[in-house]
């Protein structure tokens, strides 16, 4: 039988997971044990009797920071035996590295990762200094807290298990994973407001068919990504020189 992949979430609000990872296909993959969701409900490790999990920072400022008592002891519970493994533990925060696709394929890999979602101002920074934190930004924004964050990168994660996609083809063909933007996609019917399905793609010659989304996505990632563009043309060069050597 499969180990499953397991995501240990950190969270002051534990009712918003599985969330939208709870529905349609990460949803049956959590029912058929692909995966598991354990979520550590950051309050019950709160101080006094009424579970104080965050404080005024020092130094002054608005907002509240979460402990670095309360969330180290979260950090620190006992996970079960079949929740032991060497995971990658990240908080989601926009300083952090961009998460990538790469960056997904790692994390399925490993079997598993444990996410920390911060609220308020943040997390103290002891706790990142101490507990192995790698910080991981989904980009250039600040959302009210780590969540929408946190399943955004379990999602694009999940997609990456076996058994998760019923075709597992279809990952070869995306954006990012050959360094390039998707193509376009087309459906019947072929002509639509007047516009209509470019012929190459009717025309069952697989081997035009394969040159025309190569083309077209190397327009697009030309583009409406520059970085990507640049980055991918250095891949190639470098692929050539290595095969002249």
């Amino acid at each position: 039988m499969r180990t499953p992949f397991h995501a240990r979430i950190f969270t002051v609000l534990p009712e918003l997971f599985p969330g939208v990872l709870g529905a349609s296909v990460p949803g049956r993959a959590l029912a058929q044990g692909l995966w598991t969701c354990d979520v550590v409900d950051i309050r019950a490790f709160g101080q006094g009797k009424h579970r104080q999990v965050d404080d005024t920072p020092f130094g002054g400022g608005p907002g509240m920071v979460l402990r670095a008592d309360v969330v180290a002891a979260a950090l620190d519970a006992p996970r079960s035996v079949e929740m032991s493994g060497n995971w990658p533990r990240v908080y989601a925060s926009p300083r952090g590295k961009l998460f990538t696709q790469s960056m997904a394929r790692e994390w399925a890999e490993a079997g598993g990762v444990e996410l920390l979602c911060g609220r308020f101002e943040g997390v103290d920074e002891r706790v990142l200094d101490t507990r192995n934190i790698q910080e991981v930004s989904l980009g250039d924004y600040v959302l009210f807290g780590g969540e929408v964050a946190a399943q955004a990168m379990l999602e694009a994660t999940l997609r990456l298990l076996p058994g998760v996609l019923g075709e597992m083809a279809s990952l070869h063909e995306e954006s990012f994973v050959n360094g390039l933007l998707e193509h376009p996609h087309y459906t019947r019917p072929a002509v639509w407001e007047g516009m209509q399905v470019p012929p190459v793609l009717t025309s069952g010659h697989h081997g035009r068919i394969a040159t025309w989304r190569k083309n077209e996505a190397e327009r697009l990632t030309k583009t409406r990504r520059p970085d990507l563009w640049k980055f991918y043309v250095d891949q190639q060069l470098a692929g050539q020189e290595g095969d002249d050597v």
